[in-house]
């Protein structure tokens, strides 16, 4: 596809509210960036993804809601693999920039995981358009409400792996970045064991494989056992299957973390 037309043909909701302010105001000035009427909301000023020549000049993009009679669970069964993506993108240029600093490995972490997901060319375009994101000021409060009402758990779930990954990238998670992850999950909606969870993921501790299965080191072998059931469901792959399989990598990984943690406490406790 030309120009960025990779993703608007995969964009559903994301093409809206502030994310698709975001999008639009950093390929501003490329014309054929996505095509119009996808998903939730229309663009306002014809079919021009910017709006016209004259309301163009001196104002951010205008978008106009469609009539919406979906249940808020529908929307989000209906989140697509560009929706995800872009949320990523925004996400991203934030936490890369939490610390002060863009760190060399973690942008070329992002890049990597991007052609991991998305083969080189729509890697590239990708990549591409995160540093145009990055240079933006991002109303994460209002990006994060957006993605909460319209992304399912296991998706979100899967945004905050994502990012710890990122803030791993250059070898150690700073305070700045697990704040930021921290405040991008309580905006999203993610309760604090959920969290806490994904994180001892990045973190080398004895606790690990407890805060990883969301038990306490009192947990019996029982309770150990059904937590290992609840968590073996909540992060398997097939929750995301709607994403598509670029997504799913990431899924695995966390599935995989689970299976650890419990084989880890089987060796421990010996059952």
């Amino acid at each position: 596809m030309n120009g960025l037309k990779w993703i608007g043909a995969t964009l559903g909701w994301s093409f809206g509210g502030p994310i698709g302010a975001i999008i639009g105001l950093a390929i501003g000035s490329i014309g054929d960036a996505f095509a119009s009427g996808k998903g939730g909301f229309l663009l306002g000023d014809g079919d021009h993804p910017f709006g016209s020549q004259q309301s163009r000049q001196g104002r951010r993009p205008q978008y106009e809601q469609r009539p919406n009679y979906r249940t808020q669970q529908e929307r989000r069964d209906q989140t697509t693999s560009g929706d995800f993506e872009v949320s990523l993108l925004v996400l991203a240029s934030v936490v890369i920039k939490a610390d002060g600093k863009q760190d060399q490995r973690e942008l070329d972490f992002v890049r990597k995981e991007f052609v991991k997901m998305y083969g080189k060319e729509r890697a590239n375009k990708a990549f591409d358009l995160f540093k145009r994101v990055s240079q933006q000021t991002i109303p994460l409060r209002k990006v994060c409400l957006q993605i909460q009402h319209m992304m399912d758990h296991s998706s979100r779930l899967q945004l905050i792996h994502f990012l710890f990954g990122i803030a791993k990238a250059d070898t150690m998670v700073t305070d700045d970045e697990e704040l930021q992850i921290f405040t991008i999950a309580g905006y999203l909606g993610i309760s604090s064991r959920d969290y806490n969870s994904i994180k001892a993921m990045f973190y080398n501790s004895s606790n690990n494989a407890y805060k990883i299965l969301e038990i306490d080191k009192s947990a019996s072998v029982d309770q150990i056992k059904k937590a290992y059931r609840t968590m073996a469901k909540k992060y398997h792959p097939d929750k995301v299957e709607h994403l598509g399989d670029e997504h799913k990598k990431g899924a695995e990984d966390k599935f995989k973390q689970v299976q650890k943690a419990y084989e880890q406490l089987q060796k421990e406790r010996g059952f």
